[in-house]
This record gives C-alpha cells, structure tokens and sequence, in this order.
C-alpha cells in the first residue's frame, strides 16, 4: 500500500514497496539488457551495437574503396546519434570485428594495433577503420526499402531495426553475450558451407539436421585446430545446445634423437603466449613431464609456430598427451545458439537458424523488388510522357510560354497532350538544353528497357520459386566472393579424460593396421592384427579406392590432384572393423585433411614402402619418385605440374608392374614401369601417353599380369532405342604392350552417341558402386573391341576388394 505525505517544506514523498520497486526495475534493465546490448538479432547476426557500427560506417562513407579515418572518429559518431552506452564497449565491438582470429569473416577493416590474441589493441585515437567489402554487403540496400527503421534513442536520427545481410552472419561468425538470466554462445562456420545449406534448406523446406550436416559437418574457426568430438556438435545443432572439444594441430619432428612438438594452429581465442604460461607452471608444478624448452617462433611469414622440445627418452606423443590435458592446447566450447526472433529470446538448431535467416532475406528481396519496380514504373511514366511531348516540341514550348504562371502552364499541358500531374510537372522542370538529349530513339529504348524490366521484377514477385531462386543465386554470388576454404579439421573421436598417472604413460600401441580410401571417399583406419574376414562375409559396401599397410603411430601420404603429397598418420582415424567399410564409416577426406579450393584426393600411399610411387597427371605426363625422396614434413611435392595439368593417378610401382593409362577417347596404353626413371619431387616427369585431341587421361594405376580393365560410357545425348551408359569388362591381356609415349590401342568400342568415357579403371577383383554406395553388378570379362552391356542404374565409383 502506498501513503503520500506532504511536509511543510513542499517536498511530495511517497512510500511504495521496496519488494515490488526492486521486481519492476530489475525488469526493466533485464530487458534492456536482452533486447538493446546483449542478444544478437538472429536475422541479421549483430548485436545492437555492431549493427549500429555498420550503419554509420555506411553512412559516413568508409566504403572499402575510401581511404582509412580515425577509429575515435567512428567511434564518436556512433555515440552521439544512435547508441548512447559509452565510447569504451562501442570500441571494443569495433575492434572485434575487425579482428581475423576472432570472426571467421571480419566486417571491418582495421588499420593499426587492433590487438591479437595475447594483447589488446591500441586506443582509438590511434587505430584506423573503414568497412571491408563484406561488412558492406551486409549493408546493401539499405536505400531500397528492404528493411524497417526506427529512431534513435532521442528520435532525432533514424536507425535499421535489422540489416538487410546478404548471408548468414550469425552461423558464419558466431555470437558470444552475457544477458540477464540467460547467454549465447555460437562458434564460426565455413561461408561456403553454410550458404550450400541455406540453397538446400531454400530448395527442400522440409529438410533435416542430418541433410544440412552433409553441408556443414562442423564449426570452421578462424584460427583452425582440430574438433574433437562430433557428437555435441550435433545435439548443438539438433536443440541449439551442445559443446565439443578443440584441440590444437600439432606435428612431431625428428632430427636425430631429438623430437619436437610443433604447434601451427591453436584452438580457439587461445594465444601462444597462454600456452606457454601453461606450460612453464605445468612444468614447475611437475605435471607435465619430458620437456626441455618451448618457444614461440611465430612470425608474419611463416605464421603461428610454437615448438616443444621432448627430452631424448621421452616419447613425444605421450608428451603431447600430457600437453593436451594440462595445457589450453585442448580447450572446450559449448554451443548456446540463444538468439532474438521477433523481438523474443529463443534457443535455435541449425536448421531454425538457417530458415530464420531465409525468411529474412526472402522479405529482403521481396522488398527491394517491390521498391525498384515501382520505381522503374515512375519512370516509365515521366518517359513516356517526355514520348508524348517530344512529337511536337514547339507546341509544348508555346504553351509553357502563353502561360501566366507555373501551375496554368502545368493545367494547360495535361489537357493539351493528355499528361499526368507528374509527366507535366518533369517537363516544365527541364532545362531548354537538356531538351536536345531527349531524342526519340533514346527515350524510346529506354522505355523499352524499363518494360523488360518491370516484366522481370512483375515474375519475381509473382512467382514464389523466382524469387527463392534470386537469393539462391545472390548467396552463391557472396560464397564466390567471400568464402575461403575449410581451416579446421573435424574428428568424429572425443578426447577422452585421463588421469595424471594414465597421462604419464599414455601411448596408442603402435599395432599393424590398414589404412582405406573408400569408393566413396572416406578414409578409416582397420586393425590388421587379427586376419581379414572372406569377401563373403563382407559388407556390400567394400569397393576400396585404395589400402595402405602401416601402424598405429605410423605415416601414410594423401596424394592430391594438385600434386601434393599430405602426409598425416592414421591415429586420429576412427577405427572400424573391415565388415563396415562403406558409405558412412569413417571420415569424409575434405573433413580429414586441409586441402585446396579446387583440390582433390587423388589416392593414399605408404612413405615407408621401398617400391617408387609412379605419378600420372591428366596431360599424359608420368614419373615415378622414391618414397624416402619426399621431405619429411606435412605437405612435399610429388611433381612440377604443367600449367591447368592435374594428377589422376598414383600407384606404387616396382619395375616389373605394368603402368596402364586409359584416356577419356578409351586409347589404353600398357608399358612396364622400368621404362621409367625415378626422379626427384620437383621433376616434372616424362611423356607417358600420346593423346589426340582434347581427350585426357581419365585412369593411370601400376597392375600385375592379372589385371581386368574395366571402361564404362555414357550417351552424350539419350537417343531412342539406345541405353544411358554401358561398361565392359576386358582382360589386361587383351591390351598389347605398346611402348611409353605411343597412342596406345583402343579399349571400348564407342556406339552412336557415345564420344566418352565415364569412368575406367584397372586392378584385380573389381567392384563397381552407386552414388548410394550399394554395389552394381559387372559382366563378364569381353574382348577389348567390344562395346559392353548396358546398365539400368549409374555407375559411380569402381574399386577393388579389400585385401587385394
């Protein structure tokens, strides 16, 4: 209850209840703090003051084509006209967003000491900043009318409620916030990968977690390290909730005795110099046991590189065990995906995410078509009126000059020639000398554009799938733009917790295992201790790409399509046993391995096989390299390749194999690999095949006597009463030995409408699979000059027995 007194002195004090004061303001400044500070929108990816950034950053014109101002300019700016919270969090928002390893995209591009992860940055009166070109693409289109706006905290400006952002910002740099009661937290993603899944969400509404998983397997952070542990990833994904660990990319080298641990990539927000204060108390405290020195040689060159040396005695990967468990060289992150939807906290998985998103840009888009055709309506008017009036020139000229006045000259003009207020009004606004620009022609070409355009805007808004299609198409424009490669590496394998006595000896036995490449092109690593099971009890889904027999702790090489040799051991590989190869056991290669845009697996080969590894690229050119020739170190060069050449094959090959090449026109080419030389890395090799045409080298492998070549073909063009695709299946011996650098002989016999090959491949025991994986039958070995047996289903991948 409430009572009111009135002293003598004037003063009006009233009582109220302390209980219900503090519960209706503490209200309020939770909501302030959750709707204007600290949630991001989940539209748009931005916190208020990051969007407000970006909006004035637009608006005084630091596009990335202008030169650099004063952060405190920027920073002044923004807090006299729209957010009035202080220039210290304005700036800290300012220069987080310009900073590489915190945002997976940064949005400002930032001159000066913007800080690392160890340091923070120079005050603002001594940074620069401007917009990087993709903060402004999150702005474009600001002056069409896509988005709301409101004003500012004291209506003098007016302020977007949300920006119109061109790709999904919230998923491709995360958020972090602390609000009242409740907090987010979302890691980076890969550009390209969540603009491929946002396309398959637009195409297929009704998709899955699982389906947009194939998309976007896994956060991609700025500074890459490894993901350790998918299965938090996916409950993030499913409910919003979830958390996984990273772990840093380390490399064991050896020179002599000595070993060290290299670290070239740390989880995270985690700096070198964290780690080594870590390490130097994990030392002092004896829990970390077996290292001599650690230094940080990280430079702008070479980039980050933080070496461990082991004491001789110590086994370097137990060491890195202990460094993992001691050290922030393994961190956690959990997943809060708590984001604002219509002005109301909600916890989001990756698919409510994504359509958020794509309802936001679709009313972009909608907007903005709907803003441009009406103006390009407007103009079409004035056109068509200037159309009108330009017939008779002179006539418009003495009714303008008869006239008393502006608005009896405007009167007069739409009743003599039939005008619109508007059509009158331009013309009376023009300029005699503008008048001779007015030709016929050109007024009437551009109506005729404005038409086309108005019809194609009238379709896009018209037509549902139109218009999905425009943004499908702009997102690819920004992946195109935009999108780097995967940096980190996704493993399905979480660390387990070990125990300081269990850390001490921790050592995965160095047991004989084999190393697949799928068929379908996954990697995963099989315990060879006990014997292989017969192919009968195999699954159907055993078609090998290739097999490399190493051990635990051993090294095996990735050969790529761009000629490079990674080489990587199987230990992080999940182990399965040999009945489940197939089309999900394993790891995808492009999650395992940190490749190229554009690059490839070609194959897998053992570096501590004695035989040379014969290369062969798509121009036809050949060389084999000693495995103990290559650098020992992450990635070497296993051949100069030719300007737009590419490796297509690569096979261990002592000199008594037969190298078979098959080109795209079915020439098949055998000769023995003594006929050649091993050379060195760098070596560009020799001619192989002597190729017509345009055809290329579609399969180059190293075979014995027992080979089978198998040749598949596809109709360019689906004629009546001819099959899709056909495949044959020919004796090695019925392909004669021709000399290295000949044409070969022909290996399938083309029908009407066939000009190519599909597929080819040599080796013993062939098995051919679908795209899903499932085997599909082969016919019986025929004569090369054949033209095979057609095929009802695709053919996708060929491969081999494993244990062949």
């Amino acid at each position: 209850m409430t009572d009111i007194a009135t002293p003598s002195d004037g003063e009006r004090i009233e009582d109220v209840d302390v209980a219900a004061e503090m519960q209706g303001s503490f209200l309020e400044y939770a909501y302030s703090v959750i709707y204007t500070r600290a949630l991001p929108d989940a539209r748009d990816g931005l916190k208020p003051v990051q969007r407000r950034i970006l909006f004035q950053m637009a608006e005084m014109g630091l596009t990335p084509d202008r030169g650099h101002v004063k952060s405190a300019r920027v920073v002044g700016d923004v807090m006299g006209k729209l957010h009035p919270h202080g220039d210290s969090p304005i700036y800290d928002a300012l220069v987080r967003l310009s900073q590489p390893f915190t945002m997976r995209v940064p949005l400002v591009d930032g001159h000066g000491n913007f800080g690392s992860l160890d340091d923070g940055p120079a005050a603002s009166r001594y940074t620069e900043a401007r917009l990087d070109a993709a903060g402004l693409s999150l702005t474009a289109g600001l002056d069409e009318d896509v988005v709301d706006f409101e004003p500012n905290y004291d209506g003098e400006f007016q302020q977007p409620v949300v920006l119109p952002a061109s790709y999904p910002n919230l998923l491709v740099n995360g958020a972090s916030g602390i609000a009242v009661g409740m907090a987010t937290n979302m890691a980076p993603h890969n550009l390209i990968e969540v603009v491929q899944a946002a396309k398959h969400l637009l195409e297929h509404p009704d998709a899955t977690v699982d389906d947009l998983m194939a998309f976007v397997p896994g956060p991609d952070l700025p500074g890459g390290g490894i993901v350790a542990g998918l299965d938090g990833v996916r409950d993030a994904y499913a409910t919003g909730r979830g958390s996984f660990k990273t772990r840093a990319k380390a490399s064991i080298e050896r020179t002599g005795r000595k070993s060290q641990l290299v670290f070239t990539e740390l989880p995270y927000l985690v700096g070198p110099e964290r780690v080594i204060e870590k390490i130097k108390d994990g030392v002092q405290s004896k829990r970390l046991q077996g290292l001599s020195d650690v230094q940080d040689l990280t430079d702008r060159k070479h980039g980050l590189r933080l070496v461990v040396d082991v004491k001789t005695g110590f086994s370097p990967e137990a060491v890195l065990e202990q460094l993992y468990r001691v050290t922030p060289l393994e961190d956690g992150f959990s997943i809060n995906a708590v984001a604002l939807v219509d002005g109301t906290p909600r916890t989001l998985g990756l698919v409510d995410l994504l359509r958020v998103y794509l309802d936001h840009r679709l009313r972009v888009v909608r907007r903005r078509s709907e803003f441009r055709l009406r103006k390009a309506q407007d103009r079409l008017h004035l056109v068509e009126g200037l159309l009108i009036a330009i017939v008779d020139i002179d006539e418009v000229i003495q009714v303008i000059r008869s006239s008393e006045d502006s608005a009896q000259a405007r009167s007069r003009l739409q009743d003599v020639f039939d005008l619109s207020e508007a059509q009158a009004e331009y013309i009376l606004e023009l300029r005699l000398r503008r008048l001779t620009r007015f030709s016929r022609i050109e007024l009437e070409q551009e109506a005729a554009e404005l038409r086309a355009r108005i019809e194609e805007l009238q379709r896009i808004l018209g037509e549902p799938g139109l218009l999905r299609r425009v943004v499908a198409d702009e997102l690819d424009e920004v992946a195109e733009r935009f999108g780097t490669p995967r940096r980190t590496l996704l493993t399905e394998a979480r660390p387990k917790p070990t125990t300081k006595a269990q850390a001490a000896q921790l050592e995965v036995a160095d047991e004989p295992t084999a190393v697949v490449l799928s068929a379908t092109g996954r990697l995963v690593r099989i315990d060879t201790t006990e014997p292989l099971p017969a192919p009968a009890r195999r699954s159907r889904h055993d078609a090998i790409r290739a097999e490399v027999r190493t051990t635990t702790r051993g090294a095996f090489g990735v050969v790529t399509t761009a000629g490079r040799v990674l080489r990587t051991t199987p230990v992080d590989l999940p182990s399965v046993p040999p009945t489940s190869i197939g089309l999900t056991a394993g790891l995808k290669v492009k999650d395992a391995l940190a490749l190229e845009r554009g690059e490839e697996v070609v194959t897998i080969v053992s570096l501590a096989d004695e035989r040379p590894i014969l290369v062969a690229t798509a121009q036809g050119v050949v060389k084999r390299v000693l495995p103990s020739a290559l650098p020992d170190r992450d990635e070497a060069e296993i051949i100069a390749l030719k300007p737009k050449d590419r490796v297509v094959g690569a096979a261990h090959a002592t000199d008594d194999d037969w190298v078979v090449l098959v080109a795209s026109d079915a020439q098949v080419l055998r000769f023995k690999a003594k006929d050649v030389n091993p050379q060195g890395p760098g070596a560009a090799g020799m001619k192989g095949i002597s190729l017509k045409g345009a055809a290329t080298v579609l399969f180059a492998g190293a075979v014995t006597d027992a080979a089978s070549i198998v040749t598949v073909t596809v109709a360019a063009e689906t004629l009546a009463g001819l099959d899709d695709a056909r495949v044959k299946v020919s004796d090695l011996a019925e392909f004669p030995a021709k000399g290295r650098a000949t044409g070969g002989v022909g290996g399938h016999r083309f029908l009407k409408g066939e000009t190519t090959l599909a597929h080819a491949w040599a080796g013993v025991a062939p098995l051919a699979v679908g795209s899903d994986g499932s085997q599909r039958p082969l016919p019986e070995a025929t004569p090369r000059t054949g033209s095979g047996v057609a095929i009802e289903q695709p053919i996708g991948a060929i491969g081999t027995t494993l244990g062949t």
